[in-house]
């Protein structure tokens, strides 16, 4: 209620000199209608959205595979397989703005070397152009609270070309 409240006070003002714009910008003659981009899922068994338009990233995903999806519980495997192709050579000096979320609570925002977490899923920089595929077992560390998690992944290369945007939200964690 504070927060509609306050939005009608700052738009006040906004409200009042619209109706001295001349006829010809009148805020009821626009459509009513307004375009909406949708999310584009990332194919296969994930719950991974695209932030953007994928074709302008040069790391094109064929299929992400989570088993099982949705994480059942904390402390259990979790088999990540993906493919993709490397559409230019990620080197040293790449990097990944990561945000996690529990909540509305941020639990870490960062930036990271993108060539040290390549070590996680047994790889490492340079990673050359062409097909890649991927299989990691993760173990779910017990001490992961149970709850609703949202992860976004934005990666770039050393030149600050974009490699790729991903988002996962709503990702369930139970204790049982």
């Amino acid at each position: 209620m504070k927060f509609l409240s306050a939005t009608l006070l700052l738009g006040a003002p906004l409200l009042a000199s619209a109706a001295s714009v001349p006829k010809l910008l009148d805020p009821w003659q626009m459509p009513l209608q307004v375009d909406i981009q949708d999310k584009v899922s990332v194919p296969g068994e994930n719950p991974l959205v695209y932030c953007g338009n994928p074709d302008s990233y040069t790391l094109k995903i064929d299929s992400v595979t989570l088993s099982p999806n949705p994480p059942k519980r904390i402390g259990q495997k979790l088999t990540i397989t993906a493919s993709g192709t490397v559409g230019d050579e990620v080197v040293k000096g790449a990097y990944v703005n990561l945000v996690v979320k529990y909540g509305l609570i941020t639990l870490i925002s960062q930036t990271a070397d993108l060539c040290e977490q390549l070590g996680n899923v047994d790889l490492q920089c340079p990673l050359k152009e062409g097909k890649m595929v991927l299989t990691k077992d993760v173990e779910l560390p017990k001490q992961i609270p149970p709850g609703k998690y949202s992860v976004m992944a934005d990666v770039y290369n050393e030149d600050d070309t974009q490699v790729t945007c991903l988002e996962a939200n709503n990702i369930s964690f139970n204790l049982l």
